[in-house]
């Protein structure tokens, strides 16, 4: 009989100790209820951002780089996802640690397994790898690799999260009001917002700031690991005078581009957001160039852009576009010559509360400097100490973007 109580109290005792830990501690709970949340953010953030029924709406602008005047606008203003084009301002970022010798072009970057499980398109870099920044430049205008953006990321920012943080202070820093980022590649982020001016803003700024630098955006393909990497813009070399930039794509986003055309002493910065498909996208651009470029000025009255705090011949420089009924015609305005200017360290600029999100539909190694000696005298000093580079202005063949991936 005294047996019998024993084993039933031992039966008891397990029974609990399972209930027990079933259950789990507090703590374990607590745990468990973050990381499930951290989860379901992130998946909100990585699905689908709108219903099936979504179709992006369309956004354009053109300016006209030396006079600052908006020569065409179509919602230019309102909220759209960047996809892809988050990649210029990466970019930026790394340009601006290449121009401050923080790194080098064979510099080689780590890439973690935050980095080698992004989604395509990438270039399929392994954990524990290391890429060139050279290489990852490339395969970020060429290929708009993700991977390479989240390394680039990590190497500057420690985490993406920060990196991200960066690229929206940098973007205030240029009077890019209405943009936020929240990753460097462009993958889908329902917070992840800009407009069609800030691009513009940004397709200008990175040129003027990094002239050498930016000649990779003209980069036509690349080899790595006994690959062809192929531009995904196939305006280059097939209409005259584009030199860049950069091309997106998600389904919240539609086709993206920005565009920068130099033709007979005129310089325009043109976006389409939203665009149906490659095709229809390149053509409404070939058209916003041919339209807009013969009336552009050959003659720059209007400063170049740049950061807050930035300097051009010693008076303070205003940031972002100028409409046209604010611009003095030529002749009233001394010419600035491109280039010329001293950059100031700028202060850390708080990021304003994010803008509204566009609403869903109903159901739903090195490259070589080629300046001519004009473009030569125009730059800075600190412009002038970059390493030598190749020129690498060569037609992009006339396949390039015969594919659409997933997310680029």
């Amino acid at each position: 009989m005294h047996l019998g109580r024993v084993l039933r109290w031992q039966h008891y005792a397990a029974m609990a100790l399972v209930a027990i830990l079933a259950v789990g501690t507090p703590q374990d709970q607590a745990a468990a209820r973050g990381s499930s949340h951290k989860t379901a953010k992130t998946e909100k953030r990585k699905g689908p951002i709108h219903g099936a029924n979504y179709r992006p709406p369309y956004a354009a602008i053109v300016i006209d780089d030396k006079s600052g005047q908006v020569l065409h606008e179509t919602s230019a203003d309102e909220p759209r996802h960047p996809a892809s084009l988050t990649k210029i301002m990466t970019l930026y970022l790394l340009f601006e640690q290449l121009d401050a010798g923080k790194f080098k072009l064979d510099s080689r970057l780590d890439v973690s397994r935050h980095a080698a499980v992004q989604n395509p398109t990438k270039l399929g870099l392994k954990v524990g790898g290391t890429i060139s920044v050279e290489e990852a430049i490339k395969g970020l205008v060429t290929r708009s690799a993700n991977d390479a953006a989240v390394v680039v990321a990590e190497a500057i920012g420690g985490t993406e999260e920060e990196f991200s943080r960066q690229m929206s202070t940098k973007a205030r820093m240029l009077g890019m009001t209405s943009t936020t980022y929240m990753n460097a590649s462009g993958l889908p982020d329902v917070e992840q917002i800009t407009t069609a001016r800030d691009q513009a803003v940004l397709g200008q700024a990175i040129q003027h700031r990094f002239p050498v630098y930016y000649q990779y955006f003209a980069t036509p393909s690349f080899r790595y690991r006994n690959q062809e990497i192929r531009n995904h813009n196939a305006l280059l070399g097939n209409v005259r005078g584009v030199d860049g930039i950069k091309t997106g794509y998600t389904e919240a986003s539609g086709y993206n581009l920005v565009t920068s055309c130099r033709r007979d002493d005129r310089h325009i910065v043109a976006v389409v957001l939203g665009g149906r498909s490659n095709a229809a996208r390149d053509a409404r651009m070939r058209e916003l160039i041919e339209q807009n470029l013969p009336q552009a000025s050959v003659q720059r009255t209007a400063p170049i852009v740049t950061e807050l705090g930035g300097q051009q011949n010693g008076t303070a420089v205003p940031v972002g576009p100028v409409p046209a009924a604010q611009t003095e015609p030529p002749g009233k305005t001394s010419p600035v010559p491109e280039g010329s200017r001293e950059e100031l360290s700028a202060k850390a600029l708080a990021v304003p509360e994010k803008p509204a999100v566009p609403e869903a539909k109903p159901q739903g190694r090195a490259l070589r400097r080629n300046h001519s000696k004009a473009g030569e005298s125009g730059r800075s000093a600190a412009q002038r100490a970059q390493p030598a580079m190749f020129n690498i202005f060569a037609p992009a063949p006339a396949s390039a973007m015969s594919y659409r991936p997933d997310a680029h």
